[in-house]
C-alpha cells in the first residue's frame, strides 16, 4: 500500500472517528432529555414579571389551583350522604332469639319484663343501629345525613335520630322499670341482642362520590387568543399566577400531541448537535493529541454526557433539584487529568446542554458557569484531601454569591428573596467533596494517574521501592537522586514534577535482578562484566530496561511509570562496550542491535527531563575533580550528544527547556558536590614567598575514558577508587579496567 492510501485511509478512519463521537453522545443526550416545548418562565407571587409582554397564542382555560380543587372536593365531601341498607331481618332475628330463650320469664323478675324488653329492641331496629366505628366516623358532625336505602327508596335521615350498638344498649335502659332491674338485667347480656341493621353500601356510596367528585369544574374562566395575560414589570398576584401556570400546562399538553414531538425531538437534537460538534472542532483543532488516545477522548465525551443524563432524570421525575449535582466535578477532572483549557471548553458544552432539560436556563448558565470557573482556578493538582474541601468551600461560596447577585438585581429586597436555594448550594459542595473517592473510579476506568497515586508511589515506605533499597540500595541512592535532579528541573521549565520524580524512583527497578552487575551497587569491589566479553556484559546492563518493565507488569504500577523505565535510555547505545568491542575488533562489522536500548526515545517532557538527568547523575561519578568548569563541561557534552543522536525529536521539549536544564543540573551537582574554586597557576619565574606557596597538586594517575566516550556508571566496569591527600582532602582517582 502506497504512503497516499495510507495517509488518506487514516484520514477516513479519523473522520469516523469525529462522526462516531458525536453521533453517540447526541444519541444518549438527546433519549434522556424531557419532551418540553414553548417558552419556560420563572415567576412567584409577589415579584415582578422579568421577561417581554407575554401574549396568549390560543385559547386556553385558567385552570384552578390544586388547593382550590382540593377544598372544594372536601366541602363536596362533607355534604355527601353515605347509602346504607336497612336489614329487616336482623331486628326480627334477634328479637325472636330472646323471646325464644326466656320464654319462661327472667329468673327474678316478674313476667311482664320479656314482653316489654322484646318492645323496646323492636323500637330499636325500627329507628336504626350503624356499627359502632362507622358510627363514631358519622357523628363527629352533628349534621352528618345519612341515606337509608330500603326496597327502591332512599330516605335521608340525620346520624343524630340513629342508634351506634352503644348507644342502643344504653338507650333500652333509659325506660325507669328497666332500668330499676338493671343489675338483674346486666346478667342476660341483653347486648348479645343488640346487632346493627343499618349496613354501609361502601360500592354504592363510592361510586356516588365518585360521580359528584369528577363533576367539579377544573377551570373557572377563558384567556382568549392575542389578549395579554402579563406586562414587563408587573407584580405577579394569585390570579396572574393561576393564568401563567394554565398557559404552560396548556403548552405541555398541546406539546404532547403525536405532531409536536417529532419536533421537539428534531430542534433538540439540532440544539445537542451544534453544541457537540463545536467542542469535537475544537478538539481537532487544539488537542489532536488526544484523538490517539481513546481514553482520554472516552471520559471527555463521557464527561459531557453524564450530567445531562442526570439533570432529565431529575426534571422528568421531578425528584429534588439540579443545583444539588456536583457539576463542577467535570472541570476537576479534566483539569486533573488533561488540561485547563479542555476542561472549560467541557465544562461550557456540558452546561449549555443541561440548560435544554432545566427550567430556568438563564441562572443556570450563569451559576454554573461560576462553579467551573471557581473549581478550575482553585484546583490546580488534586494530591491533598484538603485541596478538594478548599475547593467544595469556593465553589459553595461561588455559587452562593452569583445567586445572591442576580436576586438583588431582580428584587431589590432581602427580605423577599428565596433562601432556600442555599440549602443546595452547600448539598452541592458536600457532594464535590466525593470527587476525591471517585477520582480512584475515573484512573481504573479511563486508565490516567493522578498526582495522589503518583505521591502513594513515591513512597519509599512501598513494598517495591522497599525491596529495591535492600537489593540493590546503590540503585536506589542514583535513583533518589535522580528523581529530586529531575523535578528540580521539571518545575523551572512548568512540566509535572510529581511525574517525573515518581518515574525516577521506578526507572531502574529492573536492576534488583542481578544487582552486582552495577557498578553503584559493587561498593569498590571487582566487576564481574570485566571478565565477560563485551556483547553479553551489554546484554546484561540492557536486560535492565526489560527487567524492569516485568517487575513493574506484576506490580501493577501504571502505564506512565512504566514508559519512564522504557524510556530513560531510549535507543541509545551502551557506549563503553560499544566502543570497547570496535576497538578489539577493529576489521569486523559490528551489529549495532547488540548493544542499543529497545527504547522507545522520550515522547514526553517528562521522560525527556529523566533522560537527561539519569545520565548527568550517573556520569558527574566518574570526574575525577568536581570543578565549576569539569561539571559544567560534563554536562553540555552529554545532552548535547543525546540532542545530536536525536533523542529529543519525538517529544515536545524545546531548546530554551533544555538549556534551562543543563544550568539547574550544573547548580545543583556543583552543590552536591561541594566544588571548590580552582586555584591560580604560579608562575615558574617568580619565586613564590614560602607561607604564600600553595599546596602541592594532588598526584593523579587515573586514567579516563576517551574524550569521544563519556561512560555512564552503569555501562562502565566499576572504577578503582583510591584515596589521595592534598591538603587535608579526599580526592577520588578513576581507572578503568
Amino acid at each position: 500500500m502506497s504512503k497516499f492510501a495510507k495517509t488518506n485511509n487514516k484520514h477516513i478512519s479519523r473522520w469516523l472517528l469525529y462522526i462516531m463521537l458525536v453521533a453517540g453522545t447526541v444519541a444518549v443526550i438527546v433519549f434522556f432529555l424531557p419532551r418540553n416545548s414553548g417558552p419556560q418562565f420563572r415567576y412567584d407571587i409577589g415579584k415582578p414579571w422579568m421577561y417581554s409582554s407575554l401574549i396568549a397564542k390560543f385559547d386556553f382555560p385558567i385552570y384552578k389551583t390544586e388547593d382550590a380543587i382540593k377544598t372544594e372536593q372536601d366541602s363536596l365531601a362533607k355534604a355527601f350522604e353515605p347509602y346504607f341498607n336497612f336489614d329487616t331481618e336482623t331486628g326480627k332475628r334477634q328479637v325472636a332469639h330472646f323471646l325464644k330463650k326466656y320464654k319462661d320469664g327472667i329468673p327474678g323478675l316478674t313476667p311482664d319484663y320479656v314482653p316489654l324488653i322484646a318492645d323496646r329492641l323492636g323500637r330499636l331496629y325500627n329507628e336504626g343501629i350503624i356499627d359502632a366505628p362507622k358510627y363514631s366516623d358519622l357523628s363527629r358532625d352533628t349534621l352528618a345525613v345519612i341515606r337509608i336505602v330500603s326496597g327502591k327508596s332512599a330516605t335521608s335521615v340525620e346520624i343524630s335520630g340513629l342508634y351506634s350498638t352503644m348507644t342502643a344498649y344504653e338507650r333500652l335502659f333509659s325506660d325507669p322499670k328497666i332500668a330499676a332491674a338493671k343489675q338483674i338485667l346486666q346478667r342476660c347480656n341483653l347486648n348479645e341482642y343488640i346487632q346493627p341493621n343499618l349496613i354501609y353500601d361502601e360500592d354504592r356510596s363510592e361510586a356516588e362520590l365518585g360521580d359528584m367528585l369528577s363533576g367539579i369544574p377544573l377551570a373557572s374562566g377563558m384567556v382568549l387568543s392575542g389578549q395579554k395575560i402579563i406586562d414587563r414589570g408587573e407584580i405577579v398576584n394569585d390570579y396572574t399566577y393561576r393564568v401563567l401556570s394554565s398557559f404552560e400546562k396548556e403548552t405541555q399538553r398541546r406539546s404532547a400531541s403525536v405532531s409536536a414531538v417529532p419536533s421537539t425531538i428534531a430542534g433538540q437534537a439540532l440544539f445537542v448537535t451544534t453544541l457537540v460538534i463545536l467542542f469535537t472542532t475544537y478538539i481537532r483543532l487544539f488537542r489532536k493529541d488526544y484523538l490517539d488516545k481513546p481514553r482520554s477522548i472516552a471520559m471527555l465525551y463521557a464527561m459531557i454526557t453524564v450530567f445531562p443524563v442526570l439533570v432529565s432524570l431529575m426534571m422528568t421525575h421531578n425528584v429534588l433539584s439540579v443545583y444539588i449535582l456536583p457539576f463542577a466535578m467535570t472541570p476537576i477532572f479534566i483539569r486533573i487529568f488533561l488540561d485547563s483549557r479542555t476542561a472549560f471548553n467541557a465544562h461550557v458544552t456540558m452546561v449549555l446542554i443541561c440548560a435544554a432539560a432545566v427550567k430556568y436556563q438563564y441562572e443556570f448558565i450563569i451559576v454554573q458557569l461560576v462553579a467551573g470557573l471557581v473549581a478550575i482556578y482553585s484546583l490546580r493538582e488534586l494530591s491533598q484531601r484538603a485541596e478538594i474541601f478548599k475547593t467544595a468551600l469556593l465553589v459553595t461560596i461561588g455559587c452562593s454569591a452569583m445567586y445572591f447577585a442576580l436576586q438583588l438585581m431582580q428584587d431589590n429586597s432581602i427580605s423577599t428573596m428565596d433562601h432556600g436555594m442555599y440549602m443546595y448550594f452547600v448539598a452541592n459542595g458536600v457532594l464535590l467533596l466525593f470527587a476525591y473517592p471517585l477520582m480512584l473510579i475515573v484512573e481504573k476506568m479511563f486508565g490516567f494517574t493522578s498526582n495522589v497515586t503518583l505521591i502513594e508511589l513515591s513512597n519509599t515506605n512501598k513494598r517495591l521501592l522497599r525491596t529495591l533499597s535492600e537489593v540493590a540500595p546503590g540503585t536506589f541512592q542514583h535513583s533518589v537522586m535522580v528523581g529530586n535532579l529531575a523535578a528540580e528541573i521539571a518545575n523551572k521549565i512548568g512540566a509535572k514534577a510529581q511525574l517525573v520524580r515518581t518515574g525516577a524512583m521506578y526507572h531502574d527497578i529492573g536492576k534488583m535482578k542481578n544487582p552486582a552487575y552495577f557498578t553503584e551497587n559493587q561498593m569498590g569491589g571487582a566487576n564481574p562484566l570485566s571478565a565477560m566479553p563485551r556483547i553479553d556484559a551489554a546484554q546484561i546492563v540492557i536486560s535492565h530496561v526489560t527487567e524492569g518493565l516485568k517487575t513493574a507488569e506484576k506490580n501493577g504500577l501504571p502505564g506512565v511509570i512504566k514508559d519512564f523505565i522504557c524510556t530513560h535510555h531510549g535507543t541509545g547505545k551502551t557506549k563503553y562496550f560499544y566502543v570497547s568491542y570496535k576497538n578489539e575488533h577493529p576489521d569486523e562489522p559490528v551489529d549495532d542491535t547488540l548493544f542499543t536500548y529497545p527504547g522507545p526515545d522520550p515522547f514526553t517532557r517528562e521522560q525527556a527531563i529523566l533522560m537527561m538527568a539519569d545520565t548527568v547523575e550517573a556520569a558527574a561519578r566518574s570526574l575525577p575533580e568536581y570543578t565549576e568548569e569539569s561539571i559544567a563541561k560534563l554536562v553540555n557534552k552529554l545532552v548535547d550528544q543525546q540532542m545530536d543522536d536525536g533523542h529529543f525529536k519525538n517529544c515536545p521539549i524545546t531548546f530554551h527547556d533544555i538549556a534551562v536544564a543543563k544550568q539547574v543540573m550544573i547548580e545543583r551537582l556543583k552543590a552536591v558536590y561541594h566544588t571548590r574554586t580552582s586555584y591560580p597557576e604560579l608562575n615558574k619565574q617568580t619565586a613564590p614567598h614560602k607561607e604564600e606557596q600553595p599546596a602541592p597538586a594532588a598526584a593523579g594517575n587515573a586514567t579516563t575514558a576517551p574524550e569521544s566516550v563519556t561512560p555512564r556508571a552503569e555501562d562502565a566496569p566499576q572504577a578503582k577508587n583510591e584515596e589521595k591527600t592534598d591538603s587535608g582532602k579526599d580526592k577520588n582517582t578513576i581507572e578503568l579496567d
